[in-house]
């Protein structure tokens, strides 16, 4: 159990009944639910003391424990468990880890582009399976060709995000624990060639 200062305490990972995550929530929205006797039952080992007001008569401070993975009852994902996340910069160069897939080399994101892995020009989508992270010389580089007509292969396969992979993506501060739930449902693949 730990005790933490409430502007540092992560998000709280939210599951349906089933244990299908959800989405996450701040440590407000838990308290209300364990308040309101909400929450079915909890996983992972992260749990957090949150200290509330100070009763005089009791002469103690009110105090709730939550965990870090909560099953809310009710609970419903507010999008298709398959649904595939927004194309955006930002959940891109997360996907690829910040990680140039034609030179292999790691960037901060105002090094980062999206590049085409087939160009516009010669038909190619602004979608999941048809863009990877370029640093800004490896797109310069490759300009619009496809990576074969550049001589430059790729280091991985693009692919769609999962649900469990867009929520990876979507928390910057997630707890081991929290990361080992999700991994363990996240699908499996082996994007390198």
């Amino acid at each position: 159990m730990f005790s933490y200062d409430t502007q540092q305490l992560p998000m709280i990972l939210s599951l349906d009944l089933g244990g299908r995550p959800v989405e996450w929530i701040p440590w407000q929205d838990a308290v209300c639910l364990y308040v309101r006797d909400q929450v079915a039952w909890t996983a992972g080992e992260s749990s957090f003391v949150i200290h509330g007001g100070f009763n005089e008569l009791l002469r103690q401070q009110s105090e709730i424990s939550i965990n870090s993975i909560i099953a809310i009852r009710g609970a419903r994902p507010r999008v298709e468990y398959s649904h595939i996340p927004s194309l955006n910069n930002r959940e891109l160069f997360r996907r690829d880890r910040h990680t140039c897939l034609y030179c292999g080399q790691q960037f901060a994101t105002s090094e980062l582009t999206r590049d085409h892995v087939v160009p516009a020009a010669l038909g190619g989508h602004d979608s999941w399976e048809n863009v990877v992270t370029a640093c800004k010389p490896c797109n310069q580089n490759k300009g619009c060709r496809s990576p074969e007509m550049a001589a430059m292969p790729l280091l991985a396969l693009p692919y769609a995000p999962s649900r469990i992979e867009y929520l990876i993506l979507a928390n910057r501060r997630i707890l081991a624990d929290q990361m080992a739930f999700l991994e363990a449902q996240a699908p499996r693949r082996d994007r390198r060639f």
